[in-house]
């Protein structure tokens, strides 16, 4: 293969991977338009409804498949997991695509969940194995650029069958099912990571599960779920109080609402695309995600601090989302692949993401209560959240741009290894140019 070629296959295979995160934000923002319909449709209770949304692909379903999915992907490949998964993610989708009951919108929910999250970590292993030393940061803000694609779209069409009601949510779901054939049908004809196939042909044995919890493996799961938990409280949380500000706004159109909620996540796709992918794999990445949480702070801050006004409010969306496209998410992601060895790196990426996705499934129960207190209280609770999470971030945040993910699994294992030795033990820069 040419090294053209070479480069060209790496990028497909990224995009490949990373419609993941395109599956599971677009999951989550059709899910919530749906439930809003179906609960008209069919009278579910306000608490039926919130049972739903903690088990679907937003909270506790994502976790537990991300759980499962992590250990099968390091046990099996990440070929199989990656691949199969869509299938099941499109059953799951096409029972709420024809749901004419209650128990197929739960059991589609469900299953979504645990689909996309199974999918995750096979998806960001198969990426950060995937991709050149020195371009691992830019292939993985491929993947979050996809993330936030996915609300842009299924918003903007929601908007346009907005007439249809329940058909048009039924119409949403069906693009995610095409979506999913295809890539099924599209990611039959990748290779196997071969630094997981490499892994498997050597004598070293694979570490036991329990060692994850252990040294600096326990350190990095702790520094990740800390980071980004906090981060994820804030991000499902703005959910419930995002209509009120919108409302305040004078938004009152749902095509006012719709367009300016694109427009924010467009605004995080500039971010991921023109500021992590350009500076993650070049400048101080500890730096970098400091910048990002003192912007998402102040932009928390300003809700907490002044007036709701329609300059107030549109300055904390850019704030937010702007700061938002090179912080928690992408570093989490990126991180999360960075800091276990192969054999266990899916097996932590699951543990660390069910963590996060079940805590917010279990806080998501206790924000009405918060939303009752008052819109400031919350908006301190959030700014705190941010807080906890960019100094968690600060003080743990690692040093690993340009580095090889074979050096990083020797310093990990070997804190105390001297930089000569450093050197020995990292493998030559994969496809550099790619």
């Amino acid at each position: 293969m040419t090294e053209t070629a070479e480069q060209e296959d790496n990028w497909r295979n990224t995009i490949l991977a990373g419609l993941a995160n395109y599956i599971d934000a677009g999951s989550i923002v059709a899910g919530s338009a749906a439930l809003a319909l179906w609960q008209e449709s069919y009278h579910l209770s306000n608490d039926f409804v919130g049972l739903i949304a903690a088990f679907g692909p937003n909270a506790i379903g994502a976790g537990v498949g991300a759980l499962i999915g992590g250990w099968l992907c390091d046990k099996l490949g990440r070929k199989k997991i990656y691949q199969w998964d869509m299938l099941i993610y499109a059953l799951g989708m096409s029972m709420l695509v024809f749901a004419v009951a209650p128990w197929m919108i739960v059991v589609g929910f469900l299953i979504v969940g645990l689909a996309v999250g199974a999918d995750i970590p096979a998806s960001w292993s198969l990426i950060a194995e995937q991709a050149p030393d020195n371009k691992r940061g830019k292939h993985s803000g491929v993947a979050q650029a996809l993330w936030y694609l996915g609300p842009v779209v299924v918003l903007l069409m929601s908007l346009a069958l907005t007439s249809l009601g329940v058909l048009g949510a039924r119409i949403v779901f069906a693009h995610l099912v095409v979506i999913a054939l295809g890539l099924t049908l599209l990611r039959s004809k990748m290779k196997e990571s071969e630094r997981w196939v490499e892994a498997q042909k050597s004598d070293v044995k694979r570490p036991p599960f329990s060692s994850l919890f252990k040294g600096k493996y326990l350190t990095s799961i702790l520094g990740l779920v800390g980071m980004y938990g906090f981060w994820n409280l804030w991000a499902g949380t703005n959910g419930f109080f995002f209509p009120y500000i919108l409302r305040t706004m004078g938004a009152a159109t749902q095509a006012q609402s719709v367009a300016i909620q694109a427009v924010s996540f467009f605004v995080a796709m500039i971010s991921v695309t023109f500021v992590f992918m350009r500076l993650s794999d070049k400048v101080n990445q500890r730096t970098l995600f400091i910048i990002s949480a003192v912007i998402q702070i102040a932009g928390m801050m300003l809700l907490a601090i002044l007036p709701l006004t329609i300059p107030v409010a549109l300055l904390y969306v850019f704030l937010l989302q702007f700061g938002g496209g090179f912080g928690a998410q992408s570093f989490f992601q990126l991180w999360s692949s960075e800091m276990f060895p192969t054999m266990l790196r899916s097996t932590a990426q699951g543990v660390c993401f069910a963590i996060v996705r079940i805590s917010l499934g279990v806080f998501s129960f206790f924000v009405p209560m918060l939303n009752a207190t008052g819109f400031t209280n919350l908006a301190w609770i959030l700014t705190g959240f941010l807080v906890i999470s960019g100094i968690i971030g600060a003080l743990w945040a690692p040093r690993n741009e340009g580095k090889s993910l074979e050096q990083l699994e020797a310093e990990q294992a070997n804190p105390g290894l001297a930089p000569q030795k450093e050197a020995q033990v990292a493998c030559t820069p994969r496809n550099a140019n790619a």
